[in-house]
């Protein structure tokens, strides 16, 4: 068995859409992989991943109908993870790929066969990453970067250091993602 849902993770700033989006074009036509497309209290003009932009009203109709394998609260944001697409793709034996909230891993490891893809990068990195997409202020940067979100004990992760060319990054995640569509029983050997 491969099916599972591989969680995207890592503070704003390490690259986790230029990676994810180098990632989708990379493994096109790959059938072993499904990227997930969030669902965003955030417009589609907004800028940032490609999204299914819904308004808050929407968003927490579709929840309370049960449409979302998981759902969280950020930065004034609502995001969710159609429950059709990723449930899918693990039923089809696919590796379904999405950029996750640390605070919803416990609750997805509970749920799904679940890997971890943690990327990270240094701070001051970050800091001028988060600064140079324009999309905040200086002292909403700075409180990104304060952000603390421990990841849960007990998960199976793998970590990208996002440190080097977006080739150079898109490379690591691609390696993590070819290892996450193993069997489990080979993972474990």
């Amino acid at each position: 068995m491969t099916g599972r849902l591989v969680a995207v993770v890592g503070p704003s700033g390490v690259g986790k859409d230029t990676l994810m989006d180098a990632a989708r074009a990379a493994l096109e036509g790959d059938g072993r992989f499904v990227f997930i497309r969030r669902a965003i209290t955030r417009p589609a003009e907004a800028g940032g991943e490609d999204h299914l932009p819904l308004s808050r009203e929407a968003f927490e109709a579709r929840r309370d109908a049960g449409g979302f394998a998981l759902w969280w609260e950020a930065h004034g944001l609502l995001y969710g993870l159609p429950r059709e697409a990723v449930e899918a793709a693990i039923a089809a034996d696919r590796v379904a790929v999405a950029n996750l909230s640390r605070h919803a891993l416990a609750e997805a490891a509970a749920r799904y066969p679940l890997r971890v893809l943690s990327i990270t990068a240094p701070v001051a990195l970050r800091a001028a990453r988060l600064a140079a997409r324009g999309r905040e202020s200086a002292e909403d940067v700075a409180q990104r970067l304060a952000r603390e979100a421990p990841l849960p004990p007990g998960l199976d992760i793998e970590t990208v250091v996002n440190d080097g060319s977006v080739e150079e990054g898109a490379a690591r995640v691609l390696a993590a993602l070819r290892r996450a569509a193993q069997p489990r029983e080979a993972m474990r050997a």
